[in-house]
């Protein structure tokens, strides 16, 4: 009967496990030295040899004839344990053995001394299955063991496992194999195996392994299934992937911003049958060597995943941004998870290309900030020249009568009258009074400016709003309320007043705020060298209607003193 490569090549050493000298010296220490515990804790990923050093330990402790601190493997309890006939040595899987039941015959077994060899051996795979009653059943066992009793816990979820068991526990933590390490194991099991593996498929093998030994060498077994070399090309074909000069060519579409090339190249991958997972993935992994070899070019070169040479990486790095290399990383990320879940994985996919085309598809802050990193990088881009609009006609305007008021007889002869309102047409802040002011002298005008001498007539400047828009924008950064609408509005400067048209009165009324008038009033002034006003007006050249309490209280609160006659 075939056996597959992960059972057939399980180390039967500390010697032969594959990147965990860190643990595998200090236990063959503890056993040529006598030193063991009685309670052992594996805890790591899964294919990292948490099971196979547990059963080492277990020949190791027992072996009639050890060589330093290694099983010798030829003695009957090394071979009774390797076929499993030795029943001193139990391998219990918690997960479908997690009741207290279970737990209390093992509690009850484990006080009778071992029949054949020196210690009894417990091995409990996936401890952290064990529901809290079993785990209290446990824990008396663990806290006065025979002497003739070891336990050796093991588990991927360290986090489940309750404190009192951690505590009583010596925790060996099995860290990822590095791609180097199970490529050289590929190779040598491999050339005993007769296959023939390239060696840019061995290291492809390795970086799909993600740090799993026994991962890498069930897809070498299902590459070898077939016959014939293994190459990088049988690798892709059998796994389903799409490849390095693939994936390049779409993040370069991407990167350019191609959304019609990219939807083609993915359409092309998905006919032929290429997981849009895994594909999602390699770009994922190609944007993440990007961004360590742009953001750390010398000391990075060490955690790249090595599928790409220099020159292709050199290519795609043209012209791109970290921040944007961050953007496509996260949104890679986020759809990746949540493309198991999802009901149609193909769609979900294609939308995830046309927003790494495209930032302001997604509507949120992530992409209000990638499109101002794309305006820092280039400068400020000047907006086309809108369309020249017909003006219409202003209303001609009408005098108000002054408002009376009702008051008491004795205050109509004594009171100063009240200012007049001002036109409706005025910008912003600004008000024509005739005369000496009542109440003592006004302060200066908010938004307009008093110059020295009259000003020259000028012409309306109609192309100085579309130049100067992405510079409000820019003075607005953290109010991006505002800058639809100022894409919206058009500016005139006439007469050293900029005059800004809105479409609708909900345009023009967010937009006469002091915010955003000091605003366009500071950036204009510096581009023609000269104070200017703001004026805000409709396409249909009417004013902003003036609420008159409004502009009573404004008028009231420009004088400093108020004085009353007698």
């Amino acid at each position: 009967m075939y056996q597959a490569l992960y059972r057939k090549w399980r180390p039967r050493t500390f010697e032969d496990v594959v990147g965990q000298e860190h643990i595998t010296e200090t236990l063959r220490r503890q056993v040529a030295q006598g030193r063991l515990s009685h309670a052992y804790l594996f805890t790591g990923t899964r294919g990292t040899g948490k099971t196979t050093c547990a059963k080492i330990l277990a020949k190791a402790v027992n072996c009639e004839h050890p060589e330093d601190g290694d099983p010798c493997g030829r003695c009957p309890a090394c071979v009774g344990i390797d076929n499993g006939s030795l029943l001193d040595v139990l391998e219990l899987d918690a997960a479908s053995n997690n009741g207290v039941d279970q737990v209390r015959a093992l509690r009850d077994e484990a006080v009778y001394s071992p029949a054949s060899v020196k210690y009894r051996v417990y091995i409990v795979d996936e401890v952290h299955m064990l529901s809290i009653s079993a785990f209290n059943a446990l824990l008396k066992i663990l806290e006065e063991p025979p002497a003739h009793l070891i336990f050796i816990l093991a588990t991927t979820e360290l986090h489940k496992v309750p404190a009192t068991i951690l505590s009583r526990c010596q925790r060996f933590t099995f860290k990822r194999i590095m791609p180097a390490d199970i490529e050289k194991r590929l190779r040598y099991v491999a050339e005993q195996e007769g296959m023939a593996l390239t060696e840019d498929a061995a290291g492809m093998l390795a970086r799909l392994s993600d740090g799993a030994l026994r991962d890498g060498l069930s897809l070498l077994d299902q590459c070898g299934a077939s016959g014939g070399a293994i190459d990088s090309a049988r690798v892709l074909e059998v796994l389903g992937l799409a490849g390095n000069f693939q994936t390049a060519e779409l993040m370069g579409q991407l990167l350019r911003r191609d959304a019609r090339d990219a939807l083609l190249t993915l359409d092309r991958l998905y006919s032929g049958g290429k997981d849009v997972g895994a594909l999602l993935g390699e770009l994922s992994t190609l944007t993440r060597d990007l961004l360590v070899r742009m953001t750390a070019p010398e000391g990075g070169a060490a955690l790249l995943s090595g599928g790409y040479d220099n020159s292709l990486m050199d290519s795609l790095s043209q012209g791109v941004s970290p921040t944007r290399l961050l953007f496509m990383a996260s949104l890679l990320q986020s759809v990746s998870a949540a493309l198991p879940f999802s009901p149609n994985r193909r769609t979900d996919a294609e939308l995830c290309l046309l927003r790494l085309c495209d930032e302001s598809l997604c509507g949120d802050v992530t992409a209000l900030a990638a499109r101002l990193a794309r305006l820092e990088e280039g400068g400020v881009v000047a907006a086309p020249a809108p369309a020249p609009r017909v003006q219409k006609p202003a209303p001609a305007r009408k005098e108000r009568p002054p408002v009376k008021e009702d008051l008491p007889p004795w205050e109509e002869e004594g009171r100063p009258p009240l200012p007049e309102a001002p036109p409706e047409n005025l910008p912003l802040g600004q008000s024509e009074p005739e005369g000496p002011p009542p109440y003592g002298e006004p302060a200066e005008p908010v938004h307009a400016v008093k110059p020295d001498a009259p000003r020259p007539q000028k012409a309306a400047d109609s192309g100085l709003w579309a130049g100067l828009v992405e510079k409000y924008k820019n003075q607005l950064a953290s109010m991006p309320m505002f800058w639809y609408m100022l894409d919206d509005a058009d500016g005139t400067l006439e007469d050293g007043t900029m005059v800004v048209r809105c479409g609708d009165e909900l345009t023009m009324e967010t937009l006469n705020c002091p915010e955003v008038v000091q605003v366009i009033q500071k950036v204009t002034e510096e581009a023609v060298g000269e104070p200017i006003a703001v004026r805000f007006l409709l396409d249909d050249g009417s004013a902003r209607p003036v609420d008159k309490l409004e502009e009573l209280i404004r008028q009231g609160s420009k004088f400093d003193t108020f004085t009353v006659k007698p």
